[in-house]
């Protein structure tokens, strides 16, 4: 289960990069790295990606997040022999769903800060465990439609 320790430093990292944001700037303080394009802006989400909420959400979203982290960690687990593309794919997820979590336990909302503006659309704010989340659904998704019908072609009996 070595994957783990990919879960475990994407977790790390995604609350390292959270508290710096709260300790170091203001909430809606945003600071040009890349000037019209990339800017580090901190932001506080207490629904779901993007910003998605409705009432009651936060409870609704850390129970979720809470079932589909255990569900996922059951998962893995018993998928702790298949490729590792798989295994990565989860373990990011994974990391992504913890990261989120945590924030919504302690602090009953979650930090974004990643704000990218490209050909003058700005896309929603967000963090490094969304950003987890959505390497590891793309890991996934090749891995279930692209490359697992390969893998069977390969190895089916003609």
């Amino acid at each position: 289960m070595r994957v783990l320790f990919v879960t475990v430093f994407l977790l790390i990292l995604d609350q390292i990069t959270k508290a710096l944001t709260r300790v170091q700037m203001d909430l809606h303080e945003s600071i040009p790295i890349i000037q019209d394009f990339f800017h580090l802006t901190h932001v506080a989400n207490d629904g779901m990606a993007f910003g998605i909420n409705f009432p009651a959400g936060i409870y609704v979203f850390t129970f979720v997040s809470f079932i589909a982290s255990i569900g996922l960690a059951w998962y893995l687990w018993h998928v702790r022999k298949a490729t590792l593309l798989l295994r990565l794919s989860l373990a990011f997820i994974l990391a992504g769903a913890v990261g989120n979590l945590i924030d919504r336990v302690l602090f009953q909302e979650v930090v974004d800060f990643l704000d990218f503006m490209i050909a003058g659309h700005h896309w929603p704010v967000f963090n490094v465990a969304d950003s987890s989340v959505t390497v590891g659904m793309f890991f996934f998704l090749y891995y279930s439609l692209i490359l697992q019908p390969k893998l069977e072609t390969a190895h089916s009996p003609n």
